[in-house]
């Protein structure tokens, strides 16, 4: 098939960065993280520059010495792959440069919901439910973590326990109300 009938863009530069599962961040919005979750995206970071991508870029320079490049496999794979690396090092050096990390450690003791709190909130039925508010690149979903732009963390943002709130939720309106709220201690 020819590639006028394709969708591909032959500059990898231009290519988007929405493809990587990750949410943008919301117009003017600050990238908060917390020091553990700037640490792990700084690690992944530099373990992308310093190991993985020399590695693929002498397995494509080995492979582009060994002759015709249109059915070499190690250079076809190799090339694929050493655009995912650097399209996740340009997405992780512009998150990182706007990052703003916020340590949640300073309101320990507090009852007010603020960023990197962990909240227990109970609905109407008297199901609890804990969350940890987390930055928008550090959420891990399956351990009760959300982003904070998310709608449950904007509804319960700057609300201390015992406070009641309404969320809309796809099944409707909402009542929750907090009844408690977690810091971790100084380190």
């Amino acid at each position: 098939m020819s590639k006028a009938f394709t969708r591909e863009s032959d500059n990898d530069a231009e290519e988007d960065d929405g493809d990587l599962a990750l949410p943008a961040l919301p117009q003017g919005a600050k990238n908060y993280l917390t020091p553990a979750g700037y640490a792990r995206l700084r690690q992944e970071l530099m373990t992308l520059l310093d190991d993985e991508r020399p590695k693929i870029v002498e397995i494509v320079s080995w492979a582009a010495k060994n002759g015709d490049r249109s059915e070499n496999g190690d250079y076809l794979y190799g090339k694929k792959r050493l655009r995912e690396i650097d399209r996740r090092i340009r997405f992780l050096t512009k998150r990182l440069d706007i990052a703003e990390v916020a340590d949640p450690s300073v309101h320990h003791g507090n009852d007010q919901v603020f960023f990197g709190a962990t909240v227990t909130y109970a609905n109407a039925k008297g199901e609890e439910r804990t969350i940890t508010i987390k930055g928008i690149d550090e959420t891990e979903n399956l351990q009760g973590e959300v982003s904070w732009v998310s709608p449950i963390a904007r509804a319960l943002l700057k609300t201390r326990v015992g406070d009641e709130v309404q969320l809309m939720t796809p099944g409707g309106l909402e009542q929750i109300e907090v009844v408690e709220v977690r810091y971790p201690a100084p380190a």
